[in-house]
């Protein structure tokens, strides 16, 4: 009986499946963690920009001026 119990322990592949999608999951994690790291510099020169033309375009709706036209 326990023989049989083992050998059937030995075939089960269930647990096999939970740790290929865990492995696939910690590679995918690792590549946006890789992306973020080279695009990150970039990202943020690219949201400091966009932040500085929208207080400039605030500042000037706010001070009377008139808005620059929509591009």
């Amino acid at each position: 009986m326990q023989l049989q119990q083992l050998k059937h322990f030995w075939r089960d592949e269930e647990g096999a499946t939970a740790i290929e999608y865990g492995l696939i999951a910690g590679l995918v994690s690792v590549v946006i963690i890789a992306g973020l790291a080279v695009l990150g510099p970039n990202l943020k020169d690219l949201f400091t920009t966009i932040s500085d033309k929208v207080s400039a375009a605030n500042t000037t709706a706010t001070a009377g001026g008139t808005t620059p036209p929509a591009q």
